[in-house]
């Protein structure tokens, strides 16, 4: 046995993690070694139990104080859109307008001959009612096509000469999926475009990078991600052009996570896009090996809360001082949902709904009891994302239906577009039915975790903040949203490690650390576990291992 291991790590405490997945921590959770030979753990124990695998060369590291956790999965992320912001003009961490303005005016000045401007991450809390304005980017970028998506991608923030080349002006009417804001006077579009308004723009006119283009977006992700632990994710967003680029990077060796994808569903082709989506599955799974299996279809059913086009059971609040008309949009009606998702259960996909509405969560429910009925129980493990706002009555529905909840808990927090945006349009006892994640996890669901970056961080350390505190990490003396729907830390871990390995169908093989598993862990500066390990949020991931292999040291 001797002469085996090429990675041990002793000194620390070893989180194994937790069996089931976002259930309690299995007996005999804690060991204080691990040995990794190639891409498998070899050995997990006591020193002692571990020390017959360190050979002339093994290199043993020893590292007291830390914890050694399963490498952190993501369940619902958008590496290469968030890697193409990286890359171009990324507003994610930017205070505020003026921030934004200046990172854009430096972009515009840096590259003068780029024929657009793109790039995101702005948040609608920094300008009145949620809607920048045309004129502020006709100044920093004067007569140039801006296109900035807002960091939850649901809208867009666009310069006057965007508007010139998409011919919207005020007599365009706004598309069945979205909407223009106009100025109340002259019904001149201001500058904002929602859901399908934006999208339209971006699918004709956004240049888009090549191959190439997104491999380096990919590439710029993962180095990221990797940095904060992460090992694997599944992909929420994967179009023909993401994937031609995972496959490349797959086949090159250059992918070193695990990378489910979710096919992208055109919403406007119906079941006829079925035929394509075989296809694009069945090349992928050939040529992606073990690193990229495009094994998912996601579907978009409705929009978001803060501009109304999330689907609600009752209408918004006219601020609550009573009841408008809009009940939000259904991307995906409710019986073509119910045939898509019976049909591509049929063929084997798991599909991934995004649902934020109460509306949109009944309707996704709906369509996977429906495919039950028709094709019996199976293994698919559909999910949900998002699910801000769930009706009590379909609480145990996500356990009867084996649907996984896919929660992302960084936006259970007090902050200021849910005080401005959200509260006042739900109303006040509405509002107390959002992330409800301790009553999903209570009534028998399976809970995973992601962060939708680049919506909000990827950082799983932060989101798990979250979800054990329900308070913002900036403002960690404000008080709690919904604090009965916290999560104990290991509720939250298992969300981030076997939580979404079991929604990946990858359980085992990962999530936790036991021998014969894949060698993915990462090692915090700190046991959070621990007694004054301070705030989750502020520990750092020292070293990540994907596949048995480094693939991130901070020394």
């Amino acid at each position: 046995m001797s002469n085996r291991a090429d990675l041990v790590i002793t000194g620390a405490r070893v989180y194994r993690g937790a069996g089931d997945a976002s259930r309690s921590p299995v007996t005999g959770s804690w060991a204080s070694a691990v040995a990794l030979s190639g891409d498998r753990i070899v050995a997990v124990g006591t020193e002692a139990e571990v020390r017959d695998q360190v050979g002339s060369a093994t290199e043993a590291v020893h590292l007291p104080g830390r914890l050694v956790v399963p490498g952190f999965q993501d369940a619902h992320i958008h590496p290469p859109q968030a890697g193409r912001n990286r890359l171009t003009v990324d507003l994610e961490d930017l205070p505020g307008r003026e921030a934004y303005l200046a990172a854009v005016h430096r972009y515009a000045t840096a590259h003068p001959d780029e024929p657009w401007i793109y790039g995101g991450g702005w948040a609608m809390e920094h300008f009145p009612g949620g809607l920048p304005s045309k004129a502020d980017l006709d100044e920093v970028a004067p007569g140039r096509p801006v296109f900035l998506y807002n960091r939850d991608g649901h809208g867009a923030w666009v310069s006057s000469r965007v508007l010139e080349i998409a011919g919207i002006d005020a007599g365009t009417p706004d598309p069945p999926d979205g909407r223009i804001e106009r100025d109340p006077t002259t019904g001149e579009p201001t500058g904002t475009l929602h859901e399908g308004a934006a999208y339209s723009v971006f699918d004709r006119l956004v240049p888009q990078p090549d191959r190439s283009g997104w491999e380096a977006a990919i590439l710029d992700a993962q180095a990221h991600l990797h940095s904060l632990g992460i090992t694997a994710w599944q992909d929420a967003w994967v179009t023909p052009a993401t994937e031609a680029a995972y496959l490349s990077l797959a086949e090159s060796g250059r992918l070193t996570a695990r990378v489910v994808g979710s096919l992208w569903w055109e919403r406007g082709d119906g079941l006829a896009q079925i035929p394509s989506l075989l296809a694009r599955r069945e090349q992928g799974l050939a040529r992606g090996g073990r690193a990229f299996r495009p094994t998912t279809v996601k579907i978009m059913t409705d929009g978001v809360l803060e501009n109304f086009t999330g689907a609600l059971l009752e209408p918004y609040c006219d601020g609550c001082g009573g009841h408008g008309e809009g009940s939000g949009l259904d991307f995906v009606a409710h019986d073509e949902l119910s045939a898509a998702v019976t049909e591509l259960d049929g063929h084997g996909f798991q599909v991934h709904m995004h649902a934020i509405g109460d509306r949109a969560v009944r309707n996704a429910l709906d369509a996977v009891e429906a495919a039950r009925a028709t094709n019996g129980a199976g293994d698919r493990r559909h999910h949900v994302a998002h699910i801000q706002l769930i009706d009590p009555a379909d609480l145990p529905r996500f356990a009867a239906l084996d649907v996984v909840a896919n929660c992302q808990p960084y936006w259970a927090q007090t902050e200021p577009q849910m005080e401005e945006l959200t509260i006042p349009y739900l109303g006040r006892e509405r509002a107390g039915l959002q992330y409800l994640f301790g009553d999903l996890l209570r009534t028998g669901a399976r809970l995973a975790m992601g962060s939708d970056w680049p919506v909000t961080t990827a950082n799983p350390l932060q989101e798990m903040e979250v979800a054990v505190t329900r308070i913002d990490p900036e403002n960690r003396a404000g008080a709690p949203f919904l604090p009965e729907q916290r999560l104990s830390l290991a509720a939250a871990l298992a969300g981030f490690t076997s939580g979404t390995a079991y929604l990946n169908h990858d359980e085992a093989d990962s999530g936790s650390i036991e021998v014969g598993k894949r060698a993915d862990l990462a090692v915090l500066d700190r046991d959070l576990f621990s007694d004054g390990a301070g705030p989750i949020g502020d520990a750092q991931v020292e070293l990540t291992v994907a596949s048995g292999t480094v693939v991130h040291s901070r020394g």
